[in-house]
Order: C-alpha cells, then sequence, then structure tokens
C-alpha cells in the first residue's frame, strides 16, 4: 500500500483515484469548489449546462468499457443514441457528417470539381502526408478542403494547419480513401465507423453524474490549490502531508513552477512554450431540431459548433426551453457574444457563458517526444502525470481513461 497524492479532479484524476484506492491510500487535490474538470455541468433555471462541451461516452477500446460498465448501470443510467450531426454551410445548405460521404447533395458544380479533385489525387499522395494541412488537401482534395475542412478547421486551431502534426488524428476522424469515397457516394453510405457515431448519455446529470459516481468513496479536497510539490528523497510533500507518490492531472505547463527540490530548468523552456487555445461556451435557448452537433464553416461567424445537448436527454431542458452550447475558440466578451449569435442559425438565445483559458493543446514537432521524455524523467522520482494537458493530446473521455488506466499499471508495476 502506497500513500498517494492525485492533483485534479477531472476525468483523468478521478480514473486514476478510483483505480488506485483500492489498494492504496489515496487523496484527490481539487483547486476548484466542484469535481469534473472540463466535463463539469451546472443548472442554470433548471436546464444542463455543460460548461465546456458537451461529453458522452463510446469507446473502441475494450479494457475501458469493460471498466466503465462496471461502474454504471448502463441500462437503468444510460440511453444509447445515433450520432445525428449536420454541417451547416454558408449558403444554408444542411449535410450529413461526415462531409465527404454526402458530396452528391452539393451543388452539381461543386460536385463536379470535388470529383476533378479526387481523381487527381494518386494513392501515394493520399498517403504521403507530413502535416494536417497536407492530410486535408490530399485526402479530400482541394475543393472540399477549401469549403469546409480549412474554414472549419482555422476556426478551432487559429493555427497555420500545415504547422500541425497527424498525430493526434488516431481515432478522431473517418480516414476514407478516394475509392472510399465514391463508392459511398455512389451508395449513399451512412458512416458508422467513426468512434462516436453511436454514443451513450447519462439519463440524469449529464456528464456530472458521471463525474460524481466516479468520485464516490474517494477523499477528494476541494478549493485546495495546490502551489508546490516539494521533493525530499523518498517522499513528496503535498499541502504539508507526506506522500509515495504523486499524480498529477493538470496542465503541465505549471509544473516547473510548483516543484521544488528537482532541478527544472532544462524543462522549463519547452513546457513555457506549448501552445494551446481556449473556449467560450455559450449556454442559449436554441430552435428545436433534430441534430447532436452542428458544425459551422461559416467565415462570417466565429463559433465552430453548436452542441444540442437538448437532445441528449428530456432532463437536460426545463421549463419547455430547448437548450444547447454555442462554441467559440478563446475568450469572446459578451458584447461580442450577442451579436456573432445573431449569425448562427437555430436563432440562439444568450442565457450565460464560461470561459476556459486552456482547453485545445496545439502540438507541433517534437512535442509528444519532449513530454515523453519529461514524463520518464520525473517518474524515477515518483512523479507520474496523465490527461489532456500533461499528454498534451486531443483526448476524448473515453482516451483519457485509457491513459489513466495505462499510468495505473505504471505504477502497480513499480
Amino acid at each position: 500500500m502506497k500513500k498517494i497524492a492525485v492533483i485534479g479532479a477531472g476525468v483523468s484524476g478521478l480514473t486514476t483515484a478510483r483505480l488506485l484506492s483500492k489498494n492504496n491510500e489515496v487523496t484527490v487535490f481539487e483547486a476548484a469548489d466542484t469535481i469534473g474538470g472540463l466535463i463539469r455541468c451546472e443548472r442554470i433555471n433548471g436546464s444542463l449546462f455543460h460548461t465546456c462541451g458537451g461529453h458522452i461516452f463510446n469507446t473502441k477500446k475494450q479494457d475501458v468499457l469493460d471498466w466503465f460498465w462496471k461502474q454504471f448501470d448502463r441500462d437503468k443510467e444510460f440511453r444509447l443514441s445515433e450520432r445525428n450531426s449536420v454541417i451547416h454551410m454558408p449558403d444554408g445548405i444542411k449535410l450529413p457528417y461526415p462531409i465527404e460521404n454526402y458530396i452528391y447533395l452539393l451543388p452539381e458544380h461543386t460536385q463536379k470539381a470535388i470529383i476533378q479533385d479526387l481523381l487527381s489525387l494518386s494513392k501515394e499522395e493520399q498517403q504521403n502526408c507530413s502535416n494536417f494541412e497536407e492530410f486535408l488537401q490530399k485526402r479530400f482534395g482541394k475543393t472540399l478542403y477549401d469549403i469546409y475542412f480549412k474554414p472549419y478547421n482555422e476556426k478551432i486551431w487559429r493555427s497555420n494547419l500545415s504547422t500541425v502534426p497527424l498525430d493526434w488524428l488516431e481515432g478522431k476522424l473517418p480516414m476514407p480513401n478516394r475509392e472510399d469515397i465514391l463508392f459511398n457516394n455512389f451508395n449513399h453510405i451512412v458512416e458508422h465507423q467513426f468512434v462516436h457515431s453511436t454514443f451513450y448519455y447519462e439519463k440524469e446529470g449529464g456528464s456530472q453524474f458521471l463525474a460524481n459516481r466516479l468520485a464516490e468513496g474517494l477523499d477528494i479536497r476541494v478549493s485546495t490549490p495546490v502551489a508546490s510539490i516539494q521533493y525530499t528523497k523518498p517522499y513528496w510533500n503535498v499541502c504539508d502531508e507526506q506522500y509515495d507518490v504523486v499524480i498529477f492531472c493538470g496542465n503541465v505547463r505549471f509544473l516547473p513552477e510548483i516543484i521544488k527540490g528537482i532541478n527544472m530548468q532544462s524543462w522549463e523552456k519547452h513546457i513555457h512554450d506549448l501552445q494551446f487555445h481556449g473556449t467560450t461556451t455559450v449556454f442559449c435557448e436554441l430552435e428545436q431540431n433534430p441534430y447532436s452537433w452542428i458544425y459551422l464553416p461559416d467565415k462570417e461567424c466565429q463559433a465552430h459548433r453548436i452542441i444540442c445537448t437538448g437532445n441528449f436527454a428530456p432532463s437536460n431542458n426545463a421549463n419547455d426551453i430547448f437548450t444547447g452550447t454555442v462554441e467559440f475558440t478563446d475568450k469572446i466578451e459578451i458584447e461580442e457574444i450577442q451579436r456573432q449569435l445573431s449569425k448562427i442559425p437555430f436563432n440562439p438565445k444568450y442565457i450565460t457563458h464560461r470561459y476556459h483559458p486552456c482547453t485545445y493543446p496545439i502540438q507541433e514537432k517534437g512535442t509528444r517526444e519532449m513530454l515523453q521524455s519529461f514524463k520518464k524523467e520525473m517518474a524515477t522520482y515518483g512523479l507520474f502525470m496523465t490527461g489532456r494537458f500533461v499528454d498534451w493530446e486531443y483526448y476524448n473521455m473515453d482516451a483519457a481513461m485509457f491513459a489513466a488506466m495505462q499510468t495505473v499499471n505504471t505504477i502497480n508495476n513499480l
């Protein structure tokens, strides 16, 4: 049995603590006054506000599935839904997701341009891509890139797409070749292969219910920011208590300044230079619609998507008001939010909003290798790390759980 401090009570911290608590003395420290991190929800006038995103569950990772359904009653506590996503084009055309399966719904001249693009691409070109921009252009062709992939992704990442590496894409997007695209359009194939084409969602309480369940029985100290962790071989001091192991599940950019007793000079600049964006999540009343996600490639509005959380479960709506969230990259003030909402489909009416300064980690060349080396060195002192903002990966909830499980296996094997 080890005495373990887990810093951060988001999905990664809660998963890690729950897995380790059976055989160890575990304490979780959370700076906020509520657990959940990015999956936190609030009730506003009775309706459920996902304060950052609209978090759902599914996975192709069997280990995660097996563990997850030991924590929950799938039939009583969750509902299974099909993802009904739509791309709302600037000209008002609504195309199902993914766009490449529905080229036949576009205007004739656009269809012809896309077909010509696809026919001009060789298999070698499609396979040999060194960055995100090349991947999108060579996988889908210039026309689809220009009308959808470029404007949508530039709104999210606010970066030159040619600087974004490809590693983060694995498991997040459909990966069709040109034959798949043409075949799917000839036969009007509905895509069911990507991870969240179907998903589970909590019948009551949304992802906050999930966080609260994972927290049951754990020693969690909310409103307890950790300003320093002091290493005095072989122990760590956290909030004036001694621990054998520390598991950090927060933002890696804070670590160089809070770690004491270890020389961090060689890592400081690399970690400080990590790039990221935040999210302004606007809770709105929306016109009733059948969709789960609505993607907005229109350059005239800053928002990149609407998440119709009101369709995820009836309990998410109150007082006959249909609700959802509109997402903007980085901080946007209330006056500009109001102006932007007028440009967005389904007549969103402002209720409230939250700003999270760091939600989208941006990988650059060498990011993954640098952080793996950093984690490996820190593990020699008994400091382990897991989570979206430690691995600097755009994790979905199931990927965060899987990474936590791998970290726990490493600790159990010490």
